[in-house]
């Protein structure tokens, strides 16, 4: 990561939760030039979806702990060997 990106990090994680929030929104959008009026409206339905399953106790859940230590794992990996069989391990 840059100088700039660094210190740009630095201020937003200071920033209120919301507010990072929306900052985090605004980035990821900016990142994803292929979304349509289709796309979105599909995310909406996978999204209502995933809703309806957690209400009626259909969905298994995994605490964010666990998500995010696995998470860090497969980057990590990613990081060491990005070769493209390593891709999706």
């Amino acid at each position: 990561m840059s100088g700039k990106a660094g210190e740009l990090l630095k201020e937003a994680l200071a920033l209120p939760l919301e507010e990072r929030a929306e900052l985090a929104s605004s980035l990821i959008d900016s990142l994803d030039l292929s979304t349509g009026e289709d796309v979105e409206v599909a995310w909406q339905e996978e999204i209502a979806r995933r809703i309806a399953e957690v209400r009626a106790g259909r969905a298994t859940m995994v605490p964010w702990e666990e998500v995010r230590k696995k998470a860090r794992a497969i980057l990590h990996v990613r990081t060491a060997d990005p070769s493209p069989t390593n891709v999706g391990s």
